[in-house]
């Protein structure tokens, strides 16, 4: 065991099957396989050239109220950047209703080194409308020399534009120090109602510290950091890769990767299952408790936010081990403490994980979700609530063609029904679309 545990610590960034190099030569290789159309429709939004437009967009996108996409790429963009010039720092971009189609604009480049890169954490658009994420990497020189990552806001330009397309400002928040404050924030953002902004780091230090939960305030001109929690202890959890979520009382819900029960058994994952975790304000800060330890039957390795209903049940995903093998889909009511599995993935040979991301609910309570690597190329699904039990609809099963590879970011559903999302790999280039499915 303390081998594996100081292999998790040394290699956080493959350990998710993120790392850009190693997935590459996967998808080249599973790309080929086609299999059949379901009857909905999915039509390709934007296709990546892997150039200035960027590559390997693993967050998914964001809608704002007037329809307008907006997302991240992680790689890609600027040839100059300081820490790889082979594959680019990341590209944040919108995508515009226009005359029936869609028009791609790029709105900000990544430099790398302090002004921060890869982002893969979902963009979040704040009360003010505009897009707030962050960069898992870069700002400054620490953890492993990588850069611990940064938080920023995007911002249209302050002066009258002519041109199709013209970059936005950007205002770095925060750069993270890999101390109590941790590092690699692959989690997305969450405002209360004064403004102040929440979120999670996973980085782990050699046996000190393993991510934190905390605050950004307004201070001034600036912000200010406040730490709520940093995960100490492998054993019990670590490295909180997904978002957090108020429930309705203040609190904040979450998950960690690392620690709880360490009973699953994927050969690609620690042993330890994961957690969920509640943080309480009280007088004297945010007390942290664990509310329930995942373990091999219901699921291990939780990496994407959770979501809530109106009646305060918690939703979220497990990517390894459940019921038939692969991850699952959950469903954790707070009040009895009870957590039930809705969906159970299963493997297929090719698939090292189930599913990574969050589901995310429509107006008459459906989920929607993906799993990047199941089916080959992966696919969409949805989870529609039944006389007390869910049906599972497979929506679009990826071929690793022009329809793109591994869809594994945050889906985005609009009024209409119609979802959006993005997929890794595949396109015309194999740097992975944005795709729009229309039920």
């Amino acid at each position: 065991m303390a081998g594996q545990t100081q292999a998790y610590r040394l290699n956080l960034w493959t350990t998710l099957g993120r790392t850009l190099f190693t997935l590459t030569a996967v998808f080249m290789v599973i790309g080929v396989a086609m299999l059949p159309v379901q009857a909905q429709t999915l039509a390709v939004l934007h296709t990546f050239t892997g150039g200035a437009d960027g590559a390997n967009p693993y967050a998914g996108v964001v809608l704002d109220r007037g329809g307008n996409l907006y997302g991240t790429a992680s790689s890609g963009g600027s040839t100059n950047c300081v820490e790889d010039q082979s594959i680019g720092c990341g590209t944040i971009f919108k995508l515009s209703r226009q005359r029936g189609g869609w028009t791609y604009n790029l709105l900000y480049t990544f430099l790398g080194g302090s002004d921060g890169n890869y982002p893969e954490a979902p963009l979040t658009l704040g009360p003010d409308g505009a897009p707030y994420g962050t960069t898992t990497a870069g700002g400054n020189s620490g953890c492993a020399g990588l850069g611990c990552g940064t938080v920023f806001k995007l911002q249209p330009p302050v002066t009258f534009c002519r041109a199709i397309s013209c970059p936005w400002n950007k205002a770095e928040l925060y750069q993270f120090t890999g101390g109590l404050d941790g590092g690699l924030p692959y989690a997305s953002l969450i405002f209360d109602p004064s403004g102040s902004l929440y979120g999670t780091t996973s980085y782990a230090q050699a046996n000190q510290y393993y991510g934190s939960a905390y605050e950004l305030t307004r201070q001034g001109q600036g912000w200010n950091s406040t730490i709520l929690y940093t995960f100490t202890q492998f054993d019990q959890e670590a490295s909180p890769f997904g978002g957090m979520i108020f429930d309705r009382s203040g609190n904040l819900w979450g998950t960690t990767f690392g620690g709880g029960i360490a009973d699953c058994d994927d050969p690609h994952l620690p042993d330890y299952c994961g957690t969920l975790f509640e943080l309480t304000p009280t007088e004297s800060g945010w007390s942290e408790r664990v509310v329930y330890e995942f373990h091999r039957s219901v699921g291990g390795g939780p990496t994407g936010s959770l979501i809530m209903d109106q009646a305060g049940n918690l939703y979220g995903t497990l990517q390894e081990d459940g019921p038939n093998g692969n991850g699952s889909v959950y469903q954790y009511n707070p009040s009895t403490g009870l957590l039930r599995v809705l969906y159970s993935a299963s493997g297929n040979g090719e698939s090292p994980f189930g599913p990574q991301s969050g589901v995310v609910m429509d107006s008459v309570g459906n989920l929607y979700g993906v799993d990047a690597y199941a089916n080959y190329a992966g696919f969409v699904f949805k989870l529609t609530p039944s006389n007390g039990n869910w049906i599972f609809t497979d929506l679009h099963d990826f071929t690793g063609g022009a329809d793109g590879a591994a869809p594994y970011g945050t889906l985005a559903i609009d009024a209409d029904g119609s979802i959006y999302g993005t997929t890794i790999w595949g396109g015309a280039n194999n740097y992975g679309v944005v795709f729009q499915i229309t039920q």
